[in-house]
């Protein structure tokens, strides 16, 4: 099977407009899906924005531009899904409004369609059950912002076929990205990482072995990583980071993925980090926008 036309469902928020801008111009057909015109509209003008900006730097032409925005469509109907060689779900983590959509998607997708979700952490053999198509399931997690990240982690079910595995892979690499293959555990292979790393900078910060600056200091010159534990968090979101950490935590139940009580709490206070303008560190209205 070759894809051709790939449907993207949460196409308005900023990993799926991203997807969809990166689907384009890698030269796919790509449908996106929004009940909310308005919304719609803002996200084409935003992935416009982004195309403007490589014309400038002369990463693209303008011709190039308009060719990529030429193979962007739009729907408020999930049935126009119904030509899809690949949908690719990135709406909200939410267990729940996942599992109707793909039990939606897969009766209206012809059989040969494969659905992926793009979550960072939640089950996607869950997902997968809901379908008459699991061995066509499969996780394709993209990193923020999908056009410039170079990774792409797939992830596989125990019901994913190889088949699904290689048209994945395929796809992956279509789009410029270097894919690694992870199974279908909490976290799968960055996360699984990264957010212990993160908490544990937490903890040290509410123990006072160290100030926040010193902490990302630390790590920025003694490790060379281009951010700092603390600094990363505020980037990410704290609210996303919790609701990370929780799932990873409810699912393997092991110590290491227990969200510190600092963190709770700076969540409950509403300094989520960048977005908020306050999170580790505080932020100006330009920088958190």
């Amino acid at each position: 099977m070759e894809i051709k036309k790939v449907g993207v469902v949460g196409f308005t928020g900023v990993m799926g407009s991203g997807i969809t801008q990166l689907c384009a111009q890698s030269g796919y057909q790509v449908l996106g899906f929004s009940r909310d015109g308005e919304r719609a509209q803002k996200a084409l003008r935003s992935i416009d924005g982004f195309l403007r900006r490589s014309v400038d730097k002369g990463k693209i032409t303008g011709q190039d531009r308009e060719a990529i925005l030429g193979r962007i469509k739009t729907t408020a109907d999930l049935k126009d899904f119904s030509d899809c060689d690949l949908v690719i779900e990135a709406v909200i983590e939410d267990m729940e409004l996942k599992k109707r959509l793909f039990a939606q998607l897969d009766s209206i997708c012809p059989e040969h369609t494969i659905l992926a979700t793009n979550t960072s952490s939640l089950s996607i053999i869950d997902m997968a059950m809901t379908t008459k198509r699991p061995d066509k399931v499969l996780g394709l997690h993209f990193f923020n912002p999908a056009p410039v990240m170079q990774l792409m982690e797939i992830v596989r079910t125990i019901a994913t076929s190889g088949q699904t595995l290689k048209l994945g892979r395929a796809f992956g690499q279509s789009l410029g990205k270097t894919i690694v293959i992870a199974r279908d555990y909490p976290g799968y292979i960055v996360n699984t990482l990264m957010v212990p790393y993160l908490l544990n900078a937490i903890r040290m910060l509410d123990r006072g072995v160290a100030t926040k600056e010193d902490i990302d200091t630390a790590i920025t010159l003694g490790l060379n990583y281009p951010l700092g534990p603390l600094a990363l968090c505020d980037f990410i979101g704290l609210d996303a980071l919790l609701f990370v950490a929780n799932v990873m935590y409810e699912e393997s139940k092991d110590r290491q993925y227990a969200a510190p009580p600092l963190l709770k709490k700076m969540v409950t206070a509403g300094w989520l980090g960048r977005k908020t303008g306050k999170g580790f560190y505080e932020y100006n209205q330009s920088a958190s926008a």
